[in-house]
């Protein structure tokens, strides 16, 4: 982890404008997934800033790592509410999630006013060989930290295997893995010791006595039966109460309804991130609901790939296009931008819940071996649920035809080999080469596949 830092003088108190500017910092950065943002908030909150130790940033990234939803907003969020209380948390939560919010907002309108432009689709095409690379060296990096002993080998195989080949739902993979690296802690099972977190790696040991929070537990971290209450019924309510409205005024069957349903039900449930979760919302949400198309559903990771915030953001996309083509009685573009805005509402109140009602109580069990085993299982499990989604991935990038396999309880997809695309095939190799043997940037290497697709359609290699 790096040498002792020497025995500095504390920092000074941080102002609110002051932790407004260095929250808004972060969240420009936010780029690269889950394992940049992390470093990102590292090098900025423990290295330059010293607001925190990295025992502290550790131990509040395990307990992220174990809650559903984004974990790099969650511990934004955490830092800063144990920075400066509540304020503090909605700060750098709401502000880690706005770029991206934006951004994304901005690009579905340009990919339903002309997505259907030739060089626009052309750009798309590209980003979906890129976003294949991104994805499998999202399970490298993460397999590498996470599959250190052959029972976190093991625990990935056997999640890979449900979820691929038995169809079996990744929140029951996910939970089934927390639950045996918990039990497998507490009895002292070589394997499940340790934390799994893709958290930074190298750089200053920055010592908690040396930061502005220092070693004590702050006043607001120690938990209250009342306050816990107070917290619980205010954020439930307003992650709630909008879907229930909804439910009374317009029905089950209608849209609104059902995206704030269904990404309300991801909220609870998405254990490991934007990756682990994209291959069950892809499938849902177009096979079930028809919102868009599995190419659309790339198309939507490209875009979050090369905005600031979390990858989860893509979910806001998923929403736009299925109200936009589902709008009822309101112009499309309206229909598309509540749709937006509502699946991101309820994707991400949840995570202030999470963070606001669990974190008093977190921590005052740093260093509890049973939650590190935990995290340890939860994350080889994670890793066996990405080798899915980069597998899904392929076969909707590199074949334009599948054929569903089902033989007793196995049930998955095969490729119709005939209905290879080499050019997709030739841009998917270039760019996993570009990202594992030159390591070269997420920005680099999607910028390069989007402008070799531009490329090959203004040659009339491809067409759209």
């Amino acid at each position: 982890m790096g040498t002792a830092a020497a025995k500095l003088p504390r920092p000074g108190p941080v102002t609110t404008g002051e932790a407004f500017r260095v929250w808004l910092r972060i969240a420009a950065l936010s780029f690269g997934g889950p394992a940049g943002q992390i470093a990102v908030m590292h090098r900025i909150l423990v290295e330059e800033k010293r607001w925190i130790g990295e025992q502290r940033f550790l131990h509040a990234l395990n307990y992220c790592m174990l809650l559903p939803g984004p974990e790099a907003q969650q511990l934004a969020t955490y830092i800063g509410w144990l920075m400066h209380r509540t304020r503090g948390g909605i700060i750098a939560g709401v502000l880690f999630v706005l770029p991206g919010a934006v951004a994304i907002m901005a690009l579905s309108w340009v990919y339903v006013l002309y997505g259907k432009l030739g060089i626009v689709s052309a750009l798309f095409f590209g980003l979906k060989a890129a976003v294949l690379a991104i994805v499998l060296q999202a399970v490298a990096r993460i397999g590498k930290r996470a599959l250190g002993n052959p029972v976190m080998r093991t625990v990935a195989a056997v999640a890979f295997v449900a979820i691929f080949f038995l169809g079996v739902g990744f929140p029951l993979v996910v939970l089934a893995a927390g639950v045996i690296g918990f039990v497998g802690a507490r009895r002292g099972v070589a394997g499940f010791a340790g934390g799994g977190a893709h958290g930074p790696a190298g750089g200053t040991t920055v010592a908690d006595a040396d930061t502005l929070l220092g070693e004590d537990l702050p006043g607001h971290a120690r938990p209250a039966l009342g306050q816990s209450l107070r917290t619980a019924l205010l954020w439930l309510a307003l992650w709630l109460a909008p879907v229930a409205a909804l439910l009374v005024l317009l029905g089950h069957g209608n849209v609104f309804s059902q995206i704030a349903t269904f990404f309300s039900a991801m909220a609870a449930v998405t254990f490991g991130g934007a990756y682990a979760v994209l291959a069950y919302v892809a499938q849902e949400a177009v096979q079930s609901y028809h919102w868009l198309s599995p190419g659309e559903m790339l198309d939507g990771l490209g875009m979050a790939e090369t905005t600031p915030g979390p990858l989860i953001m893509v979910l806001q996309f998923v929403g736009f296009l299925g109200a936009y083509r589902h709008p009822g009685a309101l112009p499309p573009l309206l229909a598309g931008s509540l749709g937006g805005l509502l699946a991101t509402w309820v994707t991400f109140v949840p995570c202030f819940l999470w963070i606001f009602l669990g974190a008093p109580f977190i921590e005052r069990l740093r260093g509890n071996a049973a939650l590190a085993g935990a995290l340890s299982a939860i994350t080889a499990a994670v890793v066996g649920v990405i080798l899915n989604l980069a597998v899904w991935f392929a076969l909707h990038t590199l074949f334009h035809a599948t054929m569903p396999v089902v033989a007793g309880p196995l049930r998955f997809d095969l490729p119709v080999v005939a209905s290879l695309d080499p050019w997709a095939l030739v841009l998917a190799v270039a760019a996993i080469v570009a990202m594992f043997r030159f390591k070269a940037g997420v920005i680099v290497t999607l910028g390069a596949s989007s402008a070799l697709g531009i490329g090959l359609y203004l040659t009339g290699s491809i067409a759209t």
